[in-house]
């Protein structure tokens, strides 16, 4: 998008990428349908971004969810609003996309070097840049660095500019998993789920429930949607929902806890009542499922929590259905992480994401320090701040002050 918006300005862009192939994330993010932005009112796609909307918004303002639209819809990835509000191609793809995109920067003269991978500066200020053929050097008199977070490493972001810029004096924040999943506190105290759950329901989805935040795990927030049990703990979109709060309530305090209200159409009254009810010769299991649907992976996760002799105390049960405690003790790594929080600090930008302790050096993307939830917001902010540092490169060059890199 930053060569994108430099060659519209007329300005002569190279592209270097590390990895074989161009748009590599742009592409796995494609696996689930590629979800462009979000169709919902401007003013609240800002607040999806957290603490950094205020510092975000002049350039989701200038390109935002409708831009990204007829970005994508000039590329003939004409697009459609989902059910959700999300955006997405209408073929669900991003190869077409991508491939649309490429050709378009090639016809406006964008030159794209692959397999080049940035090792930093050489003592003259060009660009060290590792090939297959060896070292060469590029003499550059403008630079967009949008090198990613430390997610998904094998496609290309795995953080080795940190160290690069840190050594200029570049203020950074400290890398940490964002929209990841979580490990659960088993209720003996260890970590993770006992074998036979771990072993009979992880990849199985928990659909449509509620999961609520109190004042000590980062809220008060509820949000109903659905997650999934892994092998250790939790992951999914209602998760990742969530995932900023959690996160940062387990660094402050060693873990946090979540409520879930497994069953959010049926009202506590009615659920103890059914709790209740005599059940004669059926299982507990049964009653369960014939009086209130409730029944594999919520009827299992409840005797995890709750043991057998919970299971059989009907009001302690019906309260745990509609508010069953869970504790998670650390989020995933951040390779497995879906994307980044930490990284350029914001002070260390000029309003056109120039660096300040490396004049004519812009920043954009997933390498900043924000971070949003899913459903569009990461790919927007990222395309909106590629844009803007791309435009602030053409503003540089114009401006005559000319960068020693």
């Amino acid at each position: 998008m930053a060569a994108q918006a430099a060659a519209e300005a007329g300005v002569v862009a190279q592209v270097f990428d590390a990895m074989p192939s161009a748009g590599r994330k742009l592409l796995l993010a494609g696996r689930g349908g590629l979800n462009l932005t979000h169709a919902e009112p401007r003013e609240r796609l800002l607040t999806r971004y957290g603490a950094q909307a205020p510092w975000l918004t002049p350039y989701l303002r200038a390109f935002g969810a409708s831009e990204v639209r007829a970005w994508a819809d000039g590329l003939g990835a004409q697009t459609f609003v989902g059910s959700s509000g999300r955006v997405f191609p209408r073929d669900m793809k991003a190869a077409p996309l991508l491939r649309a995109w490429l050709r378009r920067l090639g016809g406006a003269g964008v030159t794209l070097h692959l397999r080049h991978r940035w090792l930093g500066w050489d003592d003259t200020g060009a660009l060290r840049l590792a090939t297959p053929d060896g070292e060469v050097r590029v003499a550059a008199r403008s630079v967009v660095l949008a090198l990613g977070g430390a997610s998904w490493p094998r496609l290309g972001s795995d953080a080795a500019w940190v160290s690069l810029l840190a050594q200029r004096g570049v203020p950074l924040a400290p890398l940490q998993s964002a929209n990841c999943g979580f490990d659960v506190r088993s209720a003996a105290g260890g970590v993770g789920w006992s074998p036979y759950f771990a072993g009979r329901f992880a990849g199985q989805p928990f659909k449509t429930v509620a999961l609520r935040l109190d004042a000590a795990a980062g809220g008060p927030w509820e949000q109903r949607g659905e997650f999934v049990a892994t092998a250790t703990g939790v992951e999914g979109s209602l998760i990742y929902a969530a995932s900023r709060r959690l996160r940062d309530a387990i660094a402050a305090h060693g873990e946090a806890t979540l409520e879930l209200d497994l069953l959010p159409d049926h009202g506590a009254a009615q659920v103890a009542e059914a709790v209740g009810h005599p059940r004669g010769a059926r299982s507990l299991a049964s009653h369960l499922k014939g009086r209130l649907g409730l029944h594999g992976i919520k009827f299992a996760l409840l005797h995890e929590q709750l043991g057998a002799e919970g299971m059989h105390d009907a009001g302690r049960l019906s309260r745990a259905i509609k508010a069953l405690p869970l504790t998670l003790c650390a989020p995933r790594p951040l390779a497995e992480a879906i994307s980044t929080a930490g990284g350029v600090a914001l002070p260390a930008l000029d309003e056109h994401l120039m660096l300040r302790a490396a004049a004519g050096v812009f920043c954009a993307g997933e390498m900043l320090d924000w971070e949003a939830p899913t459903g569009g917001y990461l790919l927007t902010a990222c395309l909106a701040t590629g844009r803007a540092a791309g435009l602030g490169a053409v503003r540089w060059l114009a401006s005559g002050v000319l960068s020693r890199t």
